[in-house]
């Protein structure tokens, strides 16, 4: 199955920390702070679900918690995670597959939209702005890049990890989707944007209207 992590889940977390410098974990705590409890909360593509332990720091119970990962591997480490009194529920699945009646007050994606083609993006993003209420946040991390010549290292970077994923998955993805017009045209407001990792990785959040 495409973009599925099974085969690095034993060393994911342990490469993100030596590549990038603890940057991705930062982008994500970043975000932490705008979930005020009590909430329904969303996360999609959470990894081995090391961000499930840096919300449980601010909010120990009050969260109800879905959360998709298409990993197997990836999913049992999350389990395994430190999650107090909040009530998560763990599916395994592709996130095209989920479709409920429910609403959430917060949705979190992290490092989920560099995996699609720009049409699959689209299509998710409707998935889950279907479900965010009303002035709902959108907490999101990603990889972004910068077109000028200075930057270009970037380009090179991002290409050499799009090429390494493809020895051990079938990333969907080749170029990073245009994230930025899905919210703009969805008529999201943004609230809060930080950079990391030398402007490569930007954490964000929206506001739904």
């Amino acid at each position: 199955m495409k973009n599925n992590y099974d085969r690095v889940a034993w060393f994911y977390d342990f490469l993100g920390g030596i590549v990038f410098q603890g940057a991705l974990m930062r982008s994500q705590r970043s975000l932490v702070s705008f979930i005020q409890a009590p909430a329904r909360v969303l996360i999609v593509g959470g990894g081995t679900g090391r961000i499930l332990e840096e919300i449980t720091k601010i909010h120990a119970s009050g969260l109800t918690i879905i959360y998709i990962e298409i990993s197997e591997k990836m999913l049992e480490k999350a389990q395994e995670r430190n999650y107090g009194l909040n009530q998560v529920s763990f599916l395994l699945m592709p996130v095209d597959y989920f479709h409920t009646e429910e609403e959430f007050d917060v949705i979190l994606t992290p490092f989920l939209f560099d995996n699609f083609s720009q049409e699959r993006a689209e299509n998710i993003f409707r998935i889950l702005d279907k479900v965010l209420i009303s002035k709902g946040m959108w907490l999101f991390a990603d990889f972004r890049i910068e077109d000028n010549k200075a930057t270009n290292w970037r380009k090179w970077l991002l290409k050499a990890m799009y090429a390494f994923f493809n020895i051990f998955l079938q990333i969907e993805a080749k170029n990073l989707p245009n994230t930025a017009s899905l919210f703009k045209n969805a008529g999201y407001r943004k609230i809060f944007q930080e950079f990391h990792f030398n402007r490569f990785i930007h954490s964000l959040v929206f506001k739904k209207p």
